[in-house]
């Protein structure tokens, strides 16, 4: 009887470490990055499929490369730094008005550039660059307009004005900016 048991801890053992450490499960939308001891992080990147790769000595990670949503809202959880999004954004238009500004910005990661990403900012590329840039850029392009601009008959301006800027930053670090779609803003007293 312990020696059944033994034998399918062993066994689990083999299936589990061994056998699963052969292979890398790459679903659709994702990519990914093998860092290896001897080389670092290998250029190559492994596309959707199944691939093989030297157990203990390689280590996979999964990136997504499908359209991401940066959702800046007020359910957005700040708890959660990793976490893909912001609260409302405070900022000031050139006409001094306090305003908070909500929207979600589509992002998407250079399939290509993905080992450059881990390899130079990391996994928490979302707190290093991604949430500190877009709160700059946007605090940046309301200065530039007017609160009626803002809110009114320039929103597309604003807009594109935001994505150009982002794009100056995120672009070379293999980050593109789809769009930018801002939904709500409002005015906020000095107050709060």
């Amino acid at each position: 009887m312990a020696g059944d048991s033994l034998d399918k801890l062993m066994y689990s053992f083999v299936v589990e470490d061994v056998l699963k450490g052969f292979f890398i499960h790459v679903p659709p939308g994702y990519v990914a990055c093998v860092y290896d001891l001897g080389r670092g992080v290998l250029k190559k990147v492994m596309t959707p499929g199944l691939h093989l790769k030297i157990p203990f000595w390689q280590k996979a990670k999964l990136f997504n490369t499908q359209t991401l949503e940066y959702s800046i809202s007020r359910q957005f959880d700040a708890q959660q730094p990793r976490a893909l999004g912001d609260i409302p954004i405070a900022a000031i238009t050139m006409d001094g008005k306090r305003v908070g500004t909500e929207g979600t910005i589509l992002l998407r990661l250079d399939v290509h550039q993905v080992p450059l990403i881990w390899q130079t900012i990391g996994e928490d590329f979302v707190e290093k660059i991604v949430r500190p840039t877009i709160r700059s850029r946007i605090r940046m392009v309301f200065s530039r307009f007017n609160y009626q601009d803002v809110v009114g008959s320039r929103r597309d301006a604003v807009e594109e004005q935001l994505k150009q800027e982002l794009e100056s930053i995120f672009y070379p670090r293999g980050i593109y900016v789809e769009n930018v779609l801002l939904t709500e803003i409002q005015m906020i007293s000095s107050k709060e």
